[in-house]
């Protein structure tokens, strides 16, 4: 399908002006009180723009879903060039970071129609692995940030930390680490490039060959998986 016009994204981007000022607000009161609304907003409306002109109707995901997630993905980015943001907040943004990327793997699948005989029951099933996926994801963006400050390093215990804790995080990296070990060879370079080597998640798309849409759906795989794993460990 061709492209849309200019005219075409120009029309989209005035019928959405709204959401970036409600994303704003939904992302900075996840991140409190250390964002402006401003600034956010301003780096939303720039990812609106960006969503408008790489928009493509025929993937059967309506625009503003597409665009919801470029937006939060700039004032994520937008986020992440602060400097003064205080730790737990930069926790906060790489696990919503971690759940955007999932989300937008699992766009499509989610803005399909259910099948013909589809349950609710099974309908309900589907939202609530998505949910689980989304907290594996959303963990590893967590615990992987703590690899990186961490690796080779002696780990600290701060202030609010118990010797225990440490022990406990530990334990959960590690454990982490040996299940991406184990999927297969595509999925484990992106998850492991991505979280544990604090490499930026299209550049590490585009140096093993891949489209950001493709690995945004190995991404979600290799999520699945993992969310598969734990369970059947407990």
């Amino acid at each position: 399908m061709p492209p849309l016009t200019a005219n075409d994204a120009d029309a989209l981007i005035t019928a959405n002006l709204d959401l970036p000022r409600i994303l704003a607000r939904q992302v900075g009161r996840d991140m409190g009180r250390h964002v402006a609304l401003d600034d956010l907003e301003a780096a939303g409306r720039e990812g609106l723009v960006r969503a408008a002109k790489k928009f493509d109707e025929s993937r059967g995901v309506p625009f503003r879903r597409f665009a919801n997630h470029r937006v939060r993905g700039a004032m994520i980015d937008a986020l992440r060039r602060e400097s003064t943001l205080p730790r737990r907040a930069r926790e906060r943004l790489v696990a919503m970071q971690a759940a955007l990327e999932l989300n937008e793997g699992a766009s499509e699948e989610l803005a399909a129609p259910a099948a013909p005989g589809t349950t609710p029951s099974l309908l309900d099933l589907r939202l609530a692995d998505h949910l689980g996926n989304l907290a594996t994801a959303m963990a590893l963006g967590l615990i992987a940030k703590t690899a990186l400050q961490d690796d080779d390093a002696v780990v600290a215990v701060s202030g609010d930390e118990s010797v225990e804790d440490v022990l406990v995080r530990e334990q959960l990296r590690e454990r982490v680490r040996e299940a991406v070990r184990e999927l297969p060879d595509q999925e484990r370079a992106l998850v492991e490039r991505h979280y544990f080597g604090g490499e930026r998640f299209d550049l590490v798309a585009a140096e093993l060959g891949l489209s950001k849409s493709w690995a945004s759906r190995l991404h979600t795989r290799a999520v699945e998986r993992l969310t598969h794993q734990f369970k059947n460990a407990n």
